[in-house]
């Protein structure tokens, strides 16, 4: 039974860290007010920045960071056209993903085929050698044990300091904000960006980890469903861990049901995360009056201080 059950949740594990961080910096830049939908864009940006890195530099840290930067300067551009020039949220994120993916593609031309030997698993003294637990829970590549840690940081941050307060206030109500003296632009900007730094590690892990080679639009989506963790877990931490394993399971769940045998086409397990998201998507918005409670006031809203 064990030999099933641990291979199970490791791949689990891997399959929702990437979805983890892109949905944490998300939750944090929906949480000042701003609704990115270029996810997608900034974690393929990200899978190709990191790629190209360690196969130049063959440092993994170098590539991460690298990723960190990408998935931000993607970010900084959606910033300046909203939040600068006024441009609408949604079609500017939209926009973001198609130059994303098209931009992606064209430097990982010559990536195509090389391979990677992934990420080097860190095994914590001591913890990892206690049995079942150890392997489940201390023996990781460094970016599944970053994943956890931050969602302890972003939750710490929005509840337990000033400036997670004033983010939150911004997001709440901007104009409120403005009138108590807060750079409501600029709070919104460092909050977008750190959506996309999140994302474009999102994205690494995808090519360092997951699948340590580039293919192109290798994201495969995994935006769109960080964007639906989001509101799934009613914009707080703690739930994104939970929805991320919950889809990271349900990722997964193909590739252990073809090795079950079972008769059910692979196609049809291969749209099961979609489908997920789509039901959830529906379930939550039937609930009006629960997004309303839950959802900063002020998202998808534009801010002029001059009005």
């Amino acid at each position: 039974m064990m030999e099933l059950f641990i291979p199970a949740i490791l791949t689990i594990i891997t399959a929702a860290t990437p979805l983890l961080f892109a949905a944490l910096g998300e939750l944090v830049t929906e949480k000042s007010g701003v609704l990115n939908l270029g996810i997608e864009g900034m974690m393929v940006i990200g899978a190709i920045t990191g790629f190209v890195t360690v196969h130049l530099t063959g440092s993994a840290t170098l590539a991460i960071l690298a990723s960190l930067l990408a998935g931000a300067i993607m970010s900084s551009i959606f910033a300046v056209l909203v939040l600068k020039l006024h441009a609408s949220q949604v079609p500017t994120g939209l926009a973001l993903t198609i130059f994303g993916i098209g931009l992606s593609a064209l430097i990982g031309q010559s990536m195509i085929g090389v391979a990677y030997q992934g990420l080097p698993v860190i095994s914590i003294p001591v913890l990892s050698s206690i049995p079942v637990l150890g392997e489940l829970l201390f023996k990781h590549d460094i970016l599944v044990f970053m994943s956890i840690v931050m969602v302890g940081a972003v939750m710490w941050f929005l509840y337990r300091t000033r400036y997670g307060l004033i983010l939150r206030a911004v997001g709440d109500s901007h104009e409120a904000a403005h009138a108590m003296g807060y750079p409501v632009i600029k709070i919104r900007f460092l909050a977008t960006l750190f959506g996309g730094a999140m994302s474009g590690v999102g994205g690494a892990y995808l090519s360092l980890a997951y699948s340590p080679l580039w293919v192109e639009q290798m994201t495969a989506g995994r935006g769109w469903i960080a964007l639906a963790l989001v509101v799934f877990a009613t914009w707080r931490p703690g739930r994104v861990l939970l929805g991320a394993y919950l889809f990271g399971g349900i990722t997964i769940l193909q590739l252990h049901a073809q090795a079950l045998g079972i008769g059910v086409p692979s196609q049809v397990m291969s749209m099961l995360p979609y489908l997920a998201t789509i039901i959830v998507l529906v379930i939550i918005s039937s609930d009006r009056s629960r997004i309303k409670l839950n959802s900063p006031a002020s998202l998808g809203k534009s801010f002029h201080p001059s009005r």
